[in-house]
């Protein structure tokens, strides 16, 4: 049996760091959306016993500690299931690696719906959140259907909000790969007494979203190792985005902008300015589902 998947992207729209818990983990209020730029993931069941990886992007070996493996291998935990059973994990990558996109946890978290399907739909939404839950705080979101969240806790609590389709998305992932622990053991906290509301981050689909609510708490951390990140951002706003922001943990800076002229205008300026770094990537995306 076989089924092949997308295992689409996210950006933070906004990112506020509200806390550290015992654990280790940091609270957050952040508004995610996902992209239509997806990584591919066919799953084809076998008796084997062994869970067996290949990727078409020699970023991504074939190591245990993969997210789509080990989602599989929590998955064959938590299912009875008598006799041997095994799985062929193909991934087409197009989502840059350790690139604040997510694009990890969205694959373990397709894995985790595909093997779902192939046995019959054994597991409710919630059961598989739970079964997701320390292979990667955005799983959550990427199991859930809403192409949009306001997510609380460690990213973890989902509350449905209007997906942002009304911009195009230009990326650009200048090459370097940021760890996300990293970035959050460099973080420091403050004790600042902020509510944390941002405009258009509300639990309400009429809530209309602006590029002023762009904001992320990491993005000091990243740009004080890779000071690329800022002269990126300034060349998105240059460009004529309506605004400019990295995602997640970084490094990827994604822009916003109003129509396709611009769009591609901006893109083709950039992906000439970059022309001689092969480790630039300049992406045209839209909002995943979107119009």
């Amino acid at each position: 049996m076989k089924i092949e998947l997308p295992a689409p992207a996210k950006v933070n729209l906004n990112l506020h760091v509200t806390g550290r818990r015992q654990d280790g983990y940091h609270e957050l209020i952040t508004r995610m959306q996902k992209l239509d730029l997806c990584d591919r993931v066919e799953l084809e069941l076998t008796e084997s016993g062994d869970i067996e990886l290949s990727c078409d992007s020699q970023e991504v070996g074939p190591d245990r500690s993969n997210l789509a493996v080990r989602a599989a291998r929590r998955f064959f935990q938590i299912h009875e299931q008598s006799g041997p059973h095994g799985l062929r994990i193909k991934l087409d990558k197009q989502i840059p690696v350790a690139a604040g996109l997510g694009g990890g946890s969205s694959d373990g978290a397709a894995v985790l719906k595909g093997l779902n399907e192939l046995f019959g739909f054994p597991f409710s939404e919630a059961e598989l959140m739970d079964c997701g839950r320390g292979l990667g705080a955005d799983v959550a979101f990427f199991l859930s259907d809403h192409p949009a969240v306001l997510a609380t806790g460690i990213g973890d609590c989902l509350q449905e909000v209007a997906t942002v389709d009304q911009y195009h998305y230009l990326l650009v992932n200048p090459g370097v790969r940021v760890a996300t622990r990293w970035v959050y053991d460099n973080y420091r906290l403050t004790k600042k007494s902020d509510k944390f509301i941002f405009a258009g981050s509300l639990n309400t689909e009429q809530q209309e979203f602006a590029p002023a609510a762009l904001h992320n708490d990491l993005e000091a951390v990243t740009t004080a190792r890779h000071p690329i990140i800022a002269r990126v951002k300034e060349l998105l706003m240059e460009t004529g985005a309506a605004g400019a922001l990295m995602s997640g943990s970084g490094p990827t800076v994604f822009g916003l902008f109003e129509d396709t002229r611009r769009l591609e205008a901006a893109a083709l300026l950039l992906t000439r300015k970059f022309a001689d770094k092969a480790e630039y990537r300049v992406i045209t995306a839209k909002a995943f589902g979107g119009a």
